[in-house]
């Protein structure tokens, strides 16, 4: 969040600083609770992690022996190679169709070692999305041993009428698994906070498998906070969305070309032989911006 965190979030965060000599709640029951609340989910289907990196490890652990297949869309979270190799899995990218996720191309890659499909939506780094018809399409046609991890890092940004996080589909299945984090709209990112959604069975699974006390006190104690606190939610959302439209506009007008975007950031290229990549980062970073 370009307004960085609440300042309830951060109130909280201060408080916890009294009781650092305590482990924290190993089963994070608050926290829970309140994303449960707010999400109006099951709170014994929630796992928390130290961000959702960890939750995307976690289910690498549990589905992908060695030498299964992960599947992954190029142009996405270097996350995703990264978390199926740690576990001897190998990881394989499948093209995407002008920087979206492509439910054809992933399904063409399918084969009897496929354990595990990651697909950020919105997706990092271009700010596309899918709908969800295309997500439950791509559902419908996996085999029920097959996970599917929906990133929904970015759900927070986009407001669109065909678009779910992965609720939806979580209710009505027993192979997906939702993954949130606390790092964007909330403006956690240095607490490392991030929490995933799935079936009773899975979420008892993952959570067997984390190690313990994995997500400190000072973290839950913010990330509660952070949850209730929906004015200021609401205050990063419409400043976010106002000014992505702005800078949208201005990059077109210097003839740059942009890749729409449901996300907090914007994928542009330089199309025009008169305007590199490589000059205007080399520009910005000179003048203390990091692309």
């Amino acid at each position: 969040s370009a307004l960085g965190p609440s300042p309830m979030a951060m109130k909280a965060y201060i408080k916890a600083a009294q009781e650092l000599h305590r482990y924290p709640d190993p089963t994070y029951n608050k926290l829970r609770e309140t994303i449960g609340q707010k999400f109006d989910i099951p709170s014994d289907q929630i796992i928390c992690g130290v961000g959702s990196d960890e939750i995307l490890k976690l289910a690498c652990r549990a589905f992908i022996s060695p030498g299964d297949e992960g599947l992954y869309v190029a142009h996405s979270f270097s996350m995703y190679p990264i978390a199926i190799k740690s576990v001897g899995g190998v990881p394989i990218e499948v093209a995407d169709n002008n920087y979206t996720t492509d439910v054809d191309n992933i399904l063409a890659a399918l084969n009897e070692r496929t354990k595990l499909i990651f697909i950020a939506n919105p997706n990092n780094p271009t700010g596309t999305y899918l709908p969800m018809a295309e997500i439950e399409r791509l559902w419908k046609n996996i085999p029920k041993h097959v996970l599917l991890v929906l990133d929904a890092a970015y759900a927070e940004f986009i407001n669109r009428q065909d678009y779910d996080a992965g609720i939806e589909l979580v209710n009505k299945s027993k192979n997906v698994l939702m993954t949130r984090t606390f790092s964007k709209l909330y403006g956690l990112a240095a607490l490392r906070l991030g929490w995933g959604y799935a079936c009773k069975e899975l979420a008892t699974t993952l959570d067997k498998l984390r190690d313990p006390f994995n997500v400190p006190s000072s973290a839950q104690a913010a990330g509660v906070a952070a949850l209730n606190d929906t004015a200021f939610q609401n205050k990063a959302f419409e400043h976010n969305d106002r000014w992505r439209c702005w800078l949208e506009k201005e990059l077109i007008s210097l003839g740059l070309t942009v890749i729409p975007s449901s996300t907090n950031f914007i994928l542009f290229r330089f199309d025009n032989p008169d305007k590199s990549a490589t000059y205007a980062n080399d520009f910005l970073t000179k003048h203390g911006y990091i692309l």
